[in-house]
């Protein structure tokens, strides 16, 4: 079987739909995402609307469980003061245009979900299986402290940005990257592809180029986002 993971899509309609126009072209059996659908960027509505009509599994990330509850603050666990403003602006931003529709949508999604693919069983987090905004960075303790005390052969997450797979003490630990924030050096979305068979896991990371200014433009234009956002999409 072979099935797509994205993630961290943060309200960037132009990188969801590059994405799974790639996908589409790989024939995957289904797609899931490690959530934060929304969050900085102009279109809330748009990306979760698109994820409504594709039928695609999606858990709770730490903002959409903040924008979910219309709360002012996204969870993030930042501790620098400019990151924290720019993460209060995100909030106000989601909060002032997000449908109401919306919004229960995103506050019903689960936590976490389990899926059984050939045999092996995965386990799907935003963070972490401890705590949503865990950030299980490749080469991190926490990711060798999650796969020990971890029941399912496989750990898919996100909220880090940044794609990996490795295998530790036999488990198969793999994040999604981000289809709408990159936090990996270019302004390429990405995701993974991950084939189960015969309890063997392959899995290929996929960057896709998609047009990033003209999102950091409508950015740029809009009152109530901050300029520093479009550089973000711009740097990756």
């Amino acid at each position: 079987m072979k099935f797509a993971a994205i993630g961290d899509i943060h309200s960037n309609v132009e990188a969801l739909q590059a994405v799974l126009q790639d996908i589409d072209s790989r024939q995957v059996d289904f797609i899931v995402s490690t959530g934060d659908l929304v969050g900085y960027f102009p279109y809330p509505n748009e990306v979760i609307d698109l994820l409504r009509k594709r039928h695609i599994l999606s858990i709770q990330g730490n903002y959409d469980y903040a924008i979910g509850n219309n709360e002012a603050v996204c969870g993030c666990d930042y501790t620098d003061d400019k990151q924290l403003e720019l993460a209060g602006l995100s909030m106000l931003y989601t909060n002032s245009v997000i449908t109401e529709e919306n919004r229960q949508y995103l506050k019903n999604l689960p936590q976490f979900v389990t899926l059984t693919i050939d045999g092996m069983r995965a386990l799907v987090v935003h963070g972490s299986p401890r705590q949503t905004n865990e950030y299980l960075l490749e080469d991190s303790p926490a990711t060798a402290e999650v796969a020990a005390q971890l029941n399912e052969n496989i750990l898919i997450c996100g909220h880090t940005h940044k794609p990996y797979y490795k295998t530790v003490q036999g488990k198969h630990m793999i994040n999604a990257g981000s289809a709408g924030k990159p936090k990996h050096g270019n302004p390429n979305a990405t995701y993974v592809i991950v084939t189960v068979q015969d309890k063997q896991v392959q899995v290929d990371i996929v960057e896709v180029p998609y047009d990033y200014e003209k999102v950091a433009q409508a950015v740029e234009v809009d009152e109530l986002l901050p300029n520093e956002f479009a550089g973000l999409l711009r740097n990756g």
